[in-house]
């Protein structure tokens, strides 16, 4: 009654032509306009400022060149662009990223895919196992490349005495110099298996078990099960999988550089580093920016087809009218098929050849029924599962114990390789001398302040505005939509030179706000889209009647809805964290001073020359590592709880 006389008193306190211009624009801007501009209004400007403009500006950049006697800048139109083409170390750098890219993912895809299967399985310890391959995940970008350093150095390393007690190679290899493009290779497939393993492992417990059931009766054999029940499945699932992967993998810059910096002679320049080197060391923005925004349209095309992918209903009915995506798609998925069909046709080949050869080992008994009981049929299943992941977990685990036991080895054990693969003695010397003699503790606490500064600001922005597009109608919330997720798809190669700049102009470069205002760019857009998703999920009418009540819709959000999402807080707050403090490409960039820097870009400093500290190198990794493996372990129970609290209340 209250709430109906309060609606009464409007036509009293406004004159007619107010109302009727209201009425207008909420007609042309949405019934909720005014109510979302305070939620969605920071996340747009941070966008527009710190996305937007300095991608405009960035192109305007390219079109430029520094005149090195007046010391302004020139507009060349495309001249940049095309004297790229007459570029050798672009030709090369770009050959170099493509190489990369392409044998990564494909390894990475059936490296993925298999570990993805076997953990699908019937296994003992299953769960346990799983998180042990998701390891790699969530080690940071710098302690990847320095264990590997480690592992691959011709002398100190790990690798080379494995593989010379195995017999494979006679004498020690220097990997990053004879076979540099393989090496990283190895390890950004090392690094990126949890992905496909996560995505692909999710796909497939969705899968139907009456169709496996289905077609093992008809007599499918594993091989054809697979090409004809578990692919056609998963073909959403790989599509976007194989896109992230793509668009990431061609970006990839602080892996490659803090183990090789493209060298040597180039070998693993990819464009990214050269953009770098144009830009940031040579200080030639114009053709620096044009390195970088030379594969621009191949990344806006893959990231227009995954936003077509990713915004469409798998599980919708298909249309009778098909769009030309679709039919583009349609055919794609043709090919693919085709070539799958020929990859897997010998695998078919040797399974069939398996089975003939177990039936001649164990042929059936008289009355025609198996020898072995079905229990021991799964048992031997088992163990053969477990011997096909044990290769995979050997693969996962070595880094990880690299880097323990080479922390607590002496110095001189380091030195003279004695004991390689055991300390002898321990001891906490390293440990010791990197707390002590090293500004560690500095970087440590510029990173802690910076992660969580930054994470702090994203996801309180990103909670805000995921409710206003989630729930809210006023105009353009499909645009922003959209564009959160482009921008969170846009790689960092191509906004840290217009960010430099942008820094520069501000009087921000050098310092840790640089940090704190670029980090929400790629935190805020994929912690919004997490949240829009929860916050779908939680029945509207519970913020109605709060209404009802005389709560406005920011108290309604805070004190209903917000605390109804604490998983899905909590699950973005963790992204968050782990990317900021992981983070290497703008703190490279933006910080020069060493007490400003964080341990991604510090831990560099404690190389002098071609001396490596290995010992304190792996004893930073570790304790690097153990905040963010921490705060896993701590958030996986809360986790859990939210999830089972929210879907009660729910």
């Amino acid at each position: 009654m209250d709430e109906q006389a309060r609606l009464r008193s409007v036509p009293q306190r406004y004159p007619p032509a107010v109302n009727s211009r209201s009425r207008r624009l909420d007609t042309i801007l949405g019934r909720d306009w005014r109510v979302a501009i305070p939620f969605v209004l920071p996340i747009v400007i941070i966008m527009a400022g710190l996305v937007l403009w300095p991608f405009i500006n960035a192109i305007l950049v390219s079109m430029t060149t520094r005149n090195v006697i007046t010391r302004t800048d020139q507009f060349v139109g495309l001249d940049n662009y095309v004297r790229l083409f007459a570029d050798n170390d672009f030709r090369v750098a770009v050959s170099n990223t493509f190489h990369f890219t392409l044998f990564s993912i494909v390894i990475k895809f059936v490296v993925g895919m298999g570990i993805a299967l076997l953990l699908n399985s019937r296994l003992p310890f299953r769960s346990v196992l799983t998180g042990l391959m998701l390891l790699p995940w969530i080690v940071p970008e710098v302690v990847t490349a320095l264990t590997w350093l480690s592992i691959y150095h011709p002398i100190f390393g790990g690798l080379n005495p494995i593989l010379m007690r195995v017999g494979i190679i006679d004498s020690p290899v220097a990997w990053l110099a004879d076979y540099p493009m393989p090496s990283v290779i190895a390890v950004n497939v090392w690094k990126g298996i949890p992905f496909y393993v996560l995505l692909l492992l999710a796909g497939l417990k969705a899968i139907d078990r009456e169709q496996y059931e289905a077609a093992e009766v008809d007599g499918a054999d594993a091989v054809q099960r697979f090409r004809h029940i578990t692919l056609p499945s998963l073909r959403y699932v790989i599509i976007v999988t194989l896109l992230l992967s793509f668009i990431s993998t061609f970006n990839t810059f602080g892996l490659i550089y803090l183990m090789t910096g493209g060298g040597p002679g180039g070998a693993t320049r990819v464009y990214s580093i050269l953009a770098y080197e144009k830009a940031i060391i040579s200080l030639r923005f114009g053709p620096g920016a044009a390195v970088a925004f030379s594969m621009a349209p191949l990344l806006f095309l893959l990231i227009f087809i995954l936003a077509r992918v990713m915004r469409r209903d798998p599980g919708m009915a298909v249309s009778k009218k098909e769009s030309l995506f679709d039919r583009m798609l349609g055919s794609i998925g043709r090919w693919l098929g085709a070539l799958l069909d020929l990859i897997f046709l010998p695998f078919e080949w040797v399974a069939q050849v398996l089975g003939s050869l177990m039936h001649l080992i164990l042929p059936p008994d008289k009355s025609g029924q198996p020898r072995l009981t079905r229990s021991q049929r799964g048992s031997m299943g088992v163990a053969a599962r477990l011997l096909l992941l044990i290769p995979f977990m050997i693969f996962v685990l070595f880094p990880f114990y690299w880097i323990l036991i080479t922390s607590f080895k002496g110095t001189p054990q380091i030195q003279q390789m004695d004991s390689v693969f055991w300390p002898n003695p321990w001891t906490t010397e390293q440990y010791r001398s990197l707390l002590f003699d090293t500004p560690f503790v500095t970087w440590f606490r510029n990173t802690a302040f910076v992660a969580i500064s930054s994470t702090a600001i994203s996801v309180v922005l990103a909670a805000l505005a995921a409710y206003a597009l989630s729930r809210l109608k006023f105009l353009g919330a499909g645009t922003i939509t959209t564009l959160l997720l482009v921008t969170y798809l846009l790689p960092g190669s191509l906004l840290f030179i217009p960010l430099y700049r942008t820094l520069t102009n501000l009087g921000l470069i050098n310092s840790h706000a640089a940090l704190i205002l670029t980090y929400p760019t790629f935190l805020m857009p994929f912690a919004t889209w997490v949240m829009m998703g929860y916050f779908r999920s939680i029945p509207v009418e519970l913020e109605e009647a709060a209404m009802i009540d005389g709560a406005t819709r920011l108290v309604a959000f805070w004190r209903i809805t917000l605390p109804l999402a604490a998983p899905a807080l909590l699950s973005v707050t963790l992204f968050a964290f782990t990317n900021a403090w992981n983070e290497f490409l703008f703190a490279f960039v933006f910080i020069t001073s060493d007490s400003l820097k964080t341990l991604p870009v510090g831990l560099q400093l404690l190389v002098f020359g071609d001396i490596y500290p290995w010992g304190q190198m792996m004893a930073a990794s570790l304790l690097m590592a153990v905040p963010v493996a921490a705060v896993y372990i701590f958030a996986q129970r809360f986790l859990v709880e939210g999830l089972t609290a929210g879907s009660l209340k729910g």
